[in-house]
């Protein structure tokens, strides 16, 4: 089979239009993982400003997975039920919680985080956690997050404090 000069080089523009839609597809998705990643960032660098939190990122309907076997280990479905989970944290809590960033890892629409968090509790003991968090993000919201942490840790929380009442 003998191809035309034509044909080849219609071979050629068919290759290189493929090539350059791969490299221009893998471009976006490298500035989507970069973009995700910076959200994150900068939304804990706030919540360690004080001037907000990483739920501030959160999607009205996301889902939010609290794994193990705390008393407030399971499946949120919304903005809404998580932030109920939070205040029942936070209420015995003297001292917000601080955030430190160890890692932050992205990939496609994921971004993990790895971070520690530090506060004191209303009987004036120590609270510090380890968190590892997998964020799944769409448009620029988390739309699907698995925590993972000590659960023995915050379970020891619950149960010691009494929480102010709000």
């Amino acid at each position: 089979m003998k191809l035309s000069m034509s044909s080849v080089l219609h071979l050629h523009a068919i290759a290189i239009c493929l090539a350059l839609s791969t490299a221009i597809a893998g471009a976006s998705q490298t500035s989507t993982q970069q973009t995700n990643a910076t959200l994150v960032r900068e939304a804990f660098t706030n919540w360690q400003q004080g001037k907000g939190t990483v739920f501030d990122l959160l999607a009205p309907n996301a889902r939010w997975t609290v794994a193990g076997t705390s008393p407030v280990s399971g499946v949120y479905a919304s903005k809404a039920e998580l932030a109920q989970v939070v205040r029942s944290i936070t209420a015995r809590l003297a001292t917000p919680i601080v955030p430190t960033v160890q890692s932050i890892v992205a990939e496609d629409d994921v971004v993990v985080v790895l971070w520690h968090g530090r506060a004191t509790a209303l009987d004036q003991k120590p609270y510090n956690n380890t968190y590892l968090w997998h964020m799944t993000f769409k448009n620029g919201q988390i739309t699907d997050v698995t925590a993972s942490l000590d659960t023995y840790v915050l379970d020891d929380l619950m149960r010691r404090v009494e929480p102010a009442h709000q």
